[in-house]
């Protein structure tokens, strides 16, 4: 799967714009490539919290390697899924081998296993970005939302590794901070942009909420913001961006749009069509099953109904453009998108 390496993957989603179809006309720009599917928080917005969607596994080395080693000028990969990338123990190496071959990396991260140790372990892996969810302001609201009592510790671990990057004057990796925007939580985005400028952190970025029909904790359509946001809520997000804009934190949102367009709903009345990600990039779970996109998850029941393919059996050409591949992107350009796709928050980050 060859073809001419790419900085920055969004030119790679303009270009695919005009030519989507059945059979992708160029192979994938980025990975998402979930290193575990095992975590140590119970988030009230995360299926794995409330059932089980394939058995506890980490990626193995042979099945990571495998996946890279396939997709030779591959430009982005994103090392995370379902579960925290930092339980993995060769995460390092991993980092280094994708770094070793120009690839931009980033994961997102708990921020609950940034030990000192591993803080300069990262850094020394030339790691592009870390992004941590972090989901509230306080330790009360953290609880409510990602089921354990470790908010003091995650800030205390973001503010050490700002700390250390100027201590030792390295730019990279980028650090952000995420806030899942609910109803139950939007009110405290002025104060979560707050406490990115308190620890260090210097670009915040407000999410979307991904739920399905079914629901599951606070992952349901009456928490989500999305094209139902009342005048308090933007009031608040209009301050949030007004207490960054005066920190000089960057405040972006899904899509790397800003926080109140991204929660407005567009003009087309089929947005499910404008999604590039079929033509754009691979998933990968710790089990090596491929699925439409890292929303798909979180955004539908039962993987075996829309699994694309096995990179434990297949190659990545093969899976590709294969009849599954194929009959998807057909799906997702008609009037009846595939399940994963008809709640998906479109452009959702990059």
């Amino acid at each position: 799967m060859n073809g001419a390496p790419l900085a920055d993957p969004r030119r790679y989603f303009e270009a695919v714009e005009a030519t989507r179809a059945a059979e992708a006309a160029s192979p994938p720009v980025c990975l998402y490539l979930e290193v575990t599917n095992r975590c140590n928080l119970l988030c009230e917005t995360c299926p794995r919290t409330f059932e089980d969607l394939e058995s506890p596994a980490d990626m193995s080395w042979e099945l990571f390697t495998s996946i890279i080693d396939q997709v030779p000028n591959i430009a982005r990969v994103v090392m995370h899924g379902v579960g925290e990338p930092m339980l993995v123990k060769n995460l390092p190496q991993m980092i280094r081998y994708l770094k070793a071959r120009g690839i931009y990396t980033l994961f997102n991260t708990n921020g609950t296993l940034l030990t000192p140790r591993k803080q300069r372990e990262l850094i020394e892996t030339g790691l592009d970005e870390l992004r941590v969810s972090l989901d509230a302001a306080d330790a009360k609201t953290f609880l409510a939302v990602r089921g354990k009592d470790m908010f003091d510790r995650i800030v205390r671990n973001i503010s050490s590794f700002t700390t250390l990057q100027k201590q030792i004057g390295a730019t990279i990796p980028l650090v952000s901070m995420w806030l899942t925007g609910l109803k139950e939580t939007v009110g405290q985005l002025p104060d979560f942009v707050r406490l990115a400028a308190q620890i260090g952190v210097r670009e915040v970025h407000l999410q979307r909420l991904v739920f399905d029909e079914a629901g599951f904790g606070l992952a349901r359509a009456e928490s989500a913001l999305f094209e139902h946001t009342r005048a308090e809520e933007d009031a608040t997000v209009a301050a949030a961006q007004a207490i960054a804009a005066a920190s000089g934190i960057r405040l972006n949102a899904s899509g790397a749009t800003e926080p109140g367009l991204s929660l407005k709903a567009g003009e087309d009345e089929r947005p499910w069509s404008t999604c590039r990600r079929p033509w754009s990039l691979m998933y990968f779970t710790a089990h090596g099953r491929a699925l439409p996109c890292c929303i798909a998850p979180f955004s539908a029941r039962g993987y075996e109904n829309y699994t694309l393919g096995d990179a434990t059996q297949q190659s990545l050409r093969d899976i590709w453009n294969s009849p599954a591949y194929r009959d998807f992107r057909t799906s997702l350009l008609s009037d009846a998108p595939p399940k994963p796709c008809q709640n998906c928050g479109m452009r959702w980050s990059l």
